[in-house]
């Protein structure tokens, strides 16, 4: 059996490494500015895909699109994202996420409240409508007729392709995570262990 490749750290990275990377600029200089010493968050994710370069630099087209040109605010995103991290049940996405989510204005309570989903009591019904998206985009690939239709009431057509592709993105993101077993990096503070159960146990 082939072993998992174990991220490399910034000091291994070549040329050929970090124009892959360069694919995602700002994530590329958030890595590289922050090495050694620095917030860790986001190299071990850099440094495993650097061992598949063509594919690298194509994901990280799309990831930067999502992340940077998506017609969907910040907070939007960061709320899909969040929620299908906890489906995915990718701590490391999640935990990245939450530093995200805070920063694009997502209070402790409803990041902790992404984990119970959209039927979670005191959420805004549009904040409720995207988790529901998420959830159905996960558990059925595609988002059902009713909840497109309360959604497009609130976005646009391009905006709505844009929320199926931010799901889709970093579902993705998290499956590849999950199977590489890519770890925290050092420094990052994993969930709460009781947290982390439920998300194991999908809950």
């Amino acid at each position: 059996m082939t072993d998992k490749p174990a991220p490399l750290s910034p000091d291994d990275w070549g040329d050929a490494e970090l124009e892959a990377l360069g694919a995602f600029p700002g994530g590329r200089a958030f890595v590289l500015s922050n090495w050694p010493d620095g917030d860790p968050r986001g190299r071990n994710v850099l440094g495993a895909l650097v061992h598949h370069l063509p594919l690298a630099q194509a994901f990280l087209t799309f990831n930067n699109h999502v992340a940077t040109a998506s017609t969907v605010s910040k907070r939007v995103r960061e709320l899909l994202i969040l929620r299908i991290s906890w489906l995915r049940r990718c701590e490391y996405e999640f935990v990245q996420h939450i530093v995200l989510g805070k920063r694009a204005g997502l209070t402790d309570e409803e990041i902790a409240r992404v984990q119970a989903g959209p039927d979670a009591p005191d959420w805004d019904p549009v904040d409720a409508d995207l988790l529901r998206a998420a959830d159905e985009l996960h558990d059925d690939a595609r988002i059902h007729a009713e909840t497109w239709s309360r959604l497009s009431e609130h976005f646009e057509p391009q905006q709505l392709m844009d929320i199926v592709f931010a799901v889709g993105c970093y579902g993705l993101l998290a499956t590849a995570i999950n199977t590489l077993e890519i770890p925290l990096e050092a420094g990052v503070e994993p969930l709460p262990n009781e947290v982390r159960q439920r998300m194991e146990a999908g809950k």
